[in-house]
């Protein structure tokens, strides 16, 4: 059955590059860690400036006139540190927890949660100890089982994007896969995925990427990879034996949303290979945001086009003790019936995690 959806004209589209920092900090105790000493080999290899700092948490200084060139500079800044705080934090809907493996971003995304809840940190920070990490989770897989326990890789960053210079992914990956009980997961808006494709992992890691409307991407994710590259990645990875899904998040209204999720969908469709469309999970997750949310994001992307009209939104109760704004309940209801209707017209053997 046809969509009514025309087809656009495909960009020519630069690759997207690896992230490579402009400036690194580590903190000493780090450089006591193989991971920490193989960074540093990569920091010198690619004549990286870099710096030593008494804490991952203490950055200042960062170079820059106004607050939007600091900002700016510090999502082109890697600090490399030790995880202290080993209790991990829930995952809701997602997972039953978070595993902290990094923090931080060097996407653009304008919407993102972590304008709030990163604040005055938004440079990306990696953290060295990944045994200790792989010990919590352990013992988090224990106190839980028989129960699976599934962990979110992705809560707080989008480590694919750092896993050239970590390798902290591929650890997770490896681990779980021997593990009856535990199952990671993470989200991603990166295609650089080729190192984790021969690794084994016996199902136990769901690879998810983040999807949106043709208008989304190009108004509100800058310094991410294409769509087009997105989904030549979701096909490496669905032929590599992953458990694949898609999140669609933010679903925002505006005008043409109809065409635009519909031709979203139909794209997907068109270009997804057999394999992934297997065991294949949706999650969706409408636009929201805090007061001081918008006015960070005014502030960071002071020409950006996200709506953000309080008087136009619906007020619900957040977990961190703010009001989030959402759409009005005839809003949600008509974005999760249509793109759900587009879901398994395309995917009818699709499962639906969550709307919210």
């Amino acid at each position: 059955m046809g969509t009514g959806v025309k087809e656009k004209p495909r960009r020519t589209l630069r690759p997207t590059k690896p992230f490579v920092p402009d400036l690194v900090y580590f903190e000493p105790d780090a450089l006591n860690y193989p991971k920490g000493q193989h960074i540093m080999e990569w920091v010198k290899s690619k004549d990286i400036p870099y710096r030593m700092t008494s804490s991952h948490n203490r950055i200042t200084n960062l170079p820059g006139e106004t607050d939007q060139e600091k900002y700016r500079n510090a999502k082109r800044t890697l600090v490399v540190g030790v995880r202290k705080t080993l209790k991990f934090d829930q995952s809701k809907p997602s997972a039953e927890y978070a595993i902290p493996i990094s923090t931080g971003c060097m996407g653009h995304c304008h919407y993102c949660y972590l304008q709030t809840t990163l604040g005055a940190k938004p440079y990306v920070r990696v953290y060295v100890n990944t045994p200790d990490i792989i010990g919590a989770a352990k013992q988090y897989i224990e106190e839980r089982a028989p129960e699976i326990t599934r962990f979110e890789a992705a809560c707080t960053s989008d480590p694919v994007g750092l896993e050239h210079i970590t390798g902290s992914l591929a650890e997770l990956i490896t681990f779980m896969a021997g593990e009856e009980f535990g199952r990671l997961r993470f989200v991603t808006k990166y295609h650089h995925v080729d190192p984790l494709l021969p690794l084994k992992h016996n199902g136990h890691t769901r690879i998810r990427y983040s999807i949106n409307s043709d208008y989304v991407i190009r108004n509100f994710e800058p310094s991410t990879s294409h769509f087009e590259e997105r989904i030549e990645a979701a096909g490496k990875v669905a032929r590599a034996g992953y458990p694949l899904g898609f999140i669609i998040a933010p679903i925002i209204w505006y005008d043409g949303w109809q065409d635009g999720y519909a031709e979203l969908l139909k794209r997907l469709a068109d270009t997804l290979p057999a394999e992934a469309t297997k065991d294949l999970t949706f999650e969706m997750i409408q636009h929201r945001f805090t007061k001081t949310a918008k006015n960070i994001i005014e502030q960071r992307y002071p020409k950006t086009k996200l709506e953000m009209d309080i008087a136009r939104r619906k007020q619900k109760w957040g977990r961190w003790g703010q009001f989030k704004y959402v759409y009005p309940d005839e809003q949600q209801n008509a974005l999760r019936e249509f793109i759900t209707e587009r879901i398994f017209e395309h995917f009818p053997e699709a499962t639906i995690d969550y709307f919210t």
